[in-house]
Parts: structure tokens; C-alpha cells; sequence
């Protein structure tokens, strides 16, 4: 068994006042030996100056310029992670951090390098959600089992944790959601162990502050099938 000594937890946050500090507890409240990133990505709500209160609860805080995407943000913490495993937390409380007890497993036991949390075996509570945006999901995972070969069932979850070692050598060059594409299409081009377990998943509505949109779709398809292409 391979023990994980730190876990850094990256949060990409960009206008989530009303649930970052929610989500530094309940990440804390896992009770793992955690590094807490948080990466402002140009925040106009009030979340900065609330970030700077909550400054004693974050290992690392970092405060993007202006806005420059959530690729960007998380490419700013991956940057300043010290972990030996890292994971990305979304800044609302669509995903539960309880999650990274069962993520971790397989890392620990089976020698896996990257795991991924499905929110599409039902194993685990899962909010109703708009209906595009499963047809979405499923049409990527699809193209995506397909150019991967692999059997993955949720290609667009926010969870994924890996060894930090996969960072070596690893170039993402989106800066937008379409980020989590290119990140993904370069890892499954790598000759890695992965896994994917149950996650719950509390997605919110678009009045409740969702950003991703259905049509973001075509764009994360388009990323998957250059990547698979590309030398």
C-alpha cells in the first residue's frame, strides 16, 4: 500500500462569495493531511476580500490579475502544489470533499495514478439536472470511450485526482472550461493506471450561480479529438 503523505486540493473560484467558505470547511472537515489552493480568478462579487479573511484556512491563496478562465486558475495551482497527490474542488457545493476518501483507494492500493468521480452509476445521492446537460455528458463520454478506448462514464466530472508526478511534462494550453479536456485527452494518451469510483453530486441551477452551459459541449469534443490526433 502506497501511503499519500499531502493532498493538495486545488479550487479554481471565480465569483463564489456565497459558498467558498462553506467549501474550505467541509474540505477540512474531511480529516486528510490537506494543502487548500485557492485560486481567485478575478472575483468582482466580494469573494477576494472574503478570501483574505479566510486567509488563515488556506495553505496557499493566489489572486489572478483579471479573469483569465478556469484553466488558467488551475494551472496556477497545480503550479504552487506541493502535494503528492493532487484534486480539483470546484468553489461552489455541487461535489461533496467526503468523496476523496473512496478517490484515494484506489491510488493507495491498486497503484492508480489517476482516478475520476462518476456521478452516473447512481451509487450515490444525485441532484436532478437539466437534461441537455446529461445528453452533453453523455455525447462527450461517448466520443470520448471511443478515441481513448476506455470505459470512463463521466468524461466531464470536476473530480479527478492524480499523482503529482503526472504534471512532468504535461503542457495544457486551454485556459477556459475546456481546460478539463485537454487535461483529461492528455492524461488517457498516457500509459497510466486509472480508475473512476461513485461521487455524489448537489448540482445547482443557473439562478443558484451554475456557469457551464450545453453548447459548451461542441468545444470540449473538438478538444478531444485534436488531442487524440495530435503527435
Amino acid at each position: 500500500m502506497r501511503k499519500v503523505s499531502k493532498l493538495s486540493v486545488i479550487i479554481p473560484c471565480y465569483n463564489e462569495k456565497q459558498t467558498i467558505a462553506t467549501v474550505l470547511d467541509r474540505v477540512r472537515s474531511v480529516g486528510l493531511p490537506v494543502e487548500i489552493i485557492v485560486v481567485d480568478d478575478g472575483s468582482t462579487d466580494g469573494t477576494r476580500e472574503l478570501l483574505q479573511e479566510l486567509r488563515p484556512k488556506i495553505e496557499q491563496l493566489i489572486l489572478m490579475e483579471r479573469n483569465g478562465g478556469k484553466g488558467a486558475a488551475l494551472k496556477a495551482g497545480f503550479a504552487a502544489a506541493t502535494g503528492d497527490v493532487l484534486v480539483i474542488q470546484d468553489a461552489d457545493l455541487e461535489y461533496d470533499p467526503q468523496d476523496y476518501l473512496e478517490m484515494l483507494k484506489p491510488i493507495q492500493s491498486a497503484g492508480a495514478d489517476l482516478v475520476l468521480g462518476s456521478r452516473m452509476n447512481g451509487a450515490k445521492p444525485q441532484r436532478a439536472y437539466y437534461f441537455w446537460h446529461y445528453v452533453g455528458n453523455q455525447i462527450i463520454t461517448f466520443v470520448a470511450r471511443v478515441l481513448y478506448n476506455t470505459t470512463l462514464s463521466d468524461i466531464y466530472t470536476c473530480y479527478k485526482m492524480f499523482r503529482r508526478e503526472q504534471l512532468q511534462g504535461l503542457e495544457v494550453k486551454s485556459n477556459g472550461f475546456e481546460f478539463d479536456a485537454e487535461l483529461l485527452a492528455k492524461l488517457l494518451k498516457r500509459d497510466l493506471v486509472v480508475y473512476e469510483v461513485p461521487i455524489a453530486y448537489y448540482g445547482r441551477s443557473y439562478a443558484e450561480g451554475k456557469k457551464i452551459h450545453w453548447y459548451h459541449a461542441a468545444n470540449v469534443i473538438w478538444q478531444l479529438l485534436k488531442y487524440r490526433l495530435a503527435g
